[in-house]
């Protein structure tokens, strides 16, 4: 049998740029975010690059919009993940399948568009590992407006990680930045803190995203998101829980001591149930709310020793594994 090509062959040895992107809902969006992303990436490094699609359990026709692109583009990769895990963890996954010396992360659904990559390349030189979009103004109504706002001072507060306002998906990484990524071995992972804890020098670039699709996160999830943040960089609440408690502490010892001496003095102390009543209720509910920021701590150490995977693969699809077995 003769030799194939071995420029053809080996493409993908030497992989330039990779772009990474998440499916969930997204196939409104999938073949205009292929043929936008193809064309600047040819236009940067030639045919030395490759996209890769992580379908996080998308309920709709995603993946099989994303195989019929596999099959036409030798350059484009699917990673159909076994259900859906959350955008942090395919975003993860499909970090952890990149090759390419650079890598761009970004969201599929034209939000963030595919032509920043041009701005992110030019900014990249031989000091900067990551180049990131920050949005000067959070889209969406007041509420949204204010929540986004809330999250980013109290996860700062909380943490001691300065993750900047309105930080956006779309990101271009080096290769040894996006090694030390995924060298993170969190199962709860909150992708946004990883990006600043992993270090290196990053750089921000202000973008304009669109809104093209409404958000998947409503208040609860947000609350959720925050909580989770939170608890997985800082031991913080738990310190608050041992002031506060040291706080309540003194100031029951102090109000003994009164009662003591106004019974000392023949005052006696001030009748009534109403107090009792207010004060039991009270340090009930700060009882039950501090065994709770205790227990979610407890709830992370559980999931994070059974060390379960934090996304499962179930099946990688490539051009050559397309054309040779068929769909």
């Amino acid at each position: 049998m003769p030799d194939e090509d071995p420029g053809k062959q080996n493409w993908y040895d030497k992989v330039k740029l990779s772009i990474v992107t998440t499916l969930y809902r997204s196939s409104p969006y999938v073949r205009e975010f292929h043929r936008r992303a193809t064309a600047v990436a040819q236009e940067l490094v030639g045919q030395d690059y490759e996209i890769i699609y992580v379908n996080d359990g998308s309920p709709d026709d995603s993946l099989a919009i994303a195989t019929q692109l596999v099959q036409s583009d030798e350059h484009t990769i699917v990673v159909d993940l076994s259900r859906n895990f959350g955008h942090h963890r395919a975003m993860m996954t499909g970090l952890s399948h990149s090759k390419g010396d650079r890598v761009f992360l970004i969201d599929s659904d034209l939000e963030e568009a595919p032509e920043w990559l041009r701005l992110f390349y030019s900014e990249m030189d031989g000091t900067c590992d990551v180049v990131y979009g920050i949005q000067n103004r959070r889209k969406g109504g007041t509420v949204e407006v204010a929540l986004g706002w809330a999250f980013y001072r109290v996860f700062r507060l909380l943490t001691g990680i300065n993750q900047p306002d309105n930080i956006v998906t779309a990101r271009l990484m080096t290769r040894r930045y996006v090694n030390a990524l995924i060298s993170h071995q969190e199962r709860e992972i909150n992708i946004g803190g990883l990006w600043i804890i992993t270090g290196f020098n990053q750089r921000a670039l202000i973008v304009e995203k669109k809104s093209t699709s409404p958000t998947t996160y409503n208040f609860s999830r947000k609350l959720s998101h925050l909580v989770n943040a939170v608890t997985s960089f800082s031991s913080l609440p738990l310190v608050f829980i041992f002031y506060f408690g040291l706080v309540i502490s003194a100031a029951a010892v102090a109000y003994m001591l009164y009662i003591v001496g106004r019974s000392i003095s023949g005052s006696p102390p001030p009748p009534g149930y109403t107090s009792v009543l207010v004060s039991i209720w009270f340090f009930s509910g700060l009882i039950i709310l501090f065994i709770g920021v205790v227990g979610i701590y407890i709830s992370k150490i559980f999931i994070e020793v059974k060390r379960r995977p934090y996304s499962i693969v179930r099946q990688v699809y490539s051009h050559d594994s397309l054309t040779t077995k068929g769909p």
